[in-house]
């Protein structure tokens, strides 16, 4: 079988293997594909996998040859679903392989608003702490997780991964499906919910009237949960005392983007799922999908 993946970097910039997958068939590795260049490069193999580009029914109608697409990731709606079920293609996702790497970054941006880890480093590279009269300095207030509530929204795996942690920090644990004024009455919203119609941009100025003055927010999940402006303008009045993203609406970001130099406001970029065993992991599963595809099987089979 001879397949491709369209915009393999982001999964493997160089550091892995694609073995997995070449060694079921003859594979080529495009690290980036523009919209223009797809048809061309799927031309006449069977099989591609993908992460970000979009697979419309153009472009399945125009590739007869196409008989199976691997979506390197959980999420598929960039692929047409429907056009591939018309066309006899098998799609296939990788589910639920970031849920550790997610939950930990979700922590990670936590810490980094508690105990300022990269500011005090900062300060003490550029010499502070040589002038310091004191065995410490202040660069500002810590703050302790013990005590503290988590309100959680979406509490599917890494949600409930998410929660697992925070309670080994002494959190207590308030989710929105079961107690929604718990939750807006919490010192952090964490966000592990899927993007959909209903709930996009649900985080509003009217949403984040609701919560808790000076509460803090993280984003883990989908950046267009978020109306960036609203938490934009809730930052720099101090409604909200802070807030960390590892997900924004449009990626990459597009000049002005309302979120980015705000001093409360730490983002980081969609990097949450990516540590180089959950990527191996990733090439693993889409190898294991593609293999059982062969063999007539349906393993996380969409379509």
């Amino acid at each position: 079988m001879k397949s491709i993946i369209l915009d393999g970097y982001s999964i493997n910039p160089g550091d892995l293997s694609w073995a997995p997958i070449e060694k079921i068939g003859d594979f080529y590795n495009y690290d980036r594909s523009e919209d223009d260049q797809i048809i061309t490069r799927i031309g006449d193999n069977d099989g591609i996998f993908v992460s970000q580009c979009e697979i419309t029914r153009e472009i399945i109608e125009h590739c007869p040859n196409l008989k199976f697409i691997g979506v390197t990731a959980t999420g598929y709606n960039h692929v047409d679903i429907q056009a591939a079920k018309e066309h006899g293609i098998a799609v296939c996702h990788v589910p639920a392989y970031s849920t550790e790497a997610v939950a930990q970054h979700t922590f990670a941006l936590i810490l980094e608003l508690t105990n300022l880890a990269g500011r005090y480093n900062a300060a003490v590279q550029r010499g502070r702490w040589y002038e310091s009269k004191d065995f410490t300095f202040d660069e500002g207030a810590l703050t302790l997780l013990d005590g503290k509530t988590l309100g959680i929204i979406g509490y599917g795996n890494i949600g409930k991964r998410v929660a697992r942690i925070a309670e080994a920090f002494g959190m207590k644990i308030n989710v929105y499906s079961r107690d929604r004024e718990a939750v807006m009455n919490s010192d952090f919203i964490t966000l592990h919910c899927p993007l959909t119609s209903e709930n996009e941009e649900f985080v509003d100025r009217n949403f984040i009237s609701q919560l808790k003055d000076g509460a803090i927010l993280i984003n883990t999940a989908r950046g267009a949960l978020i109306n960036e402006e609203d938490l934009a303008a809730a930052l720099k009045s101090g409604k909200l005392a802070a807030a960390a993203l590892d997900v924004i609406a449009i990626e990459p970001p597009v000049k002005p983007h309302p979120l980015i130099g705000l001093p409360n406001c730490i983002l980081t970029p969609h990097i949450a799922w990516m540590p180089r065993e959950t990527r191996q992991r990733v090439i693993d599963i889409c190898a294991d999908n593609l293999q059982s595809f062969l063999e007539g099987g349906k393993l996380n089979r969409i379509v």
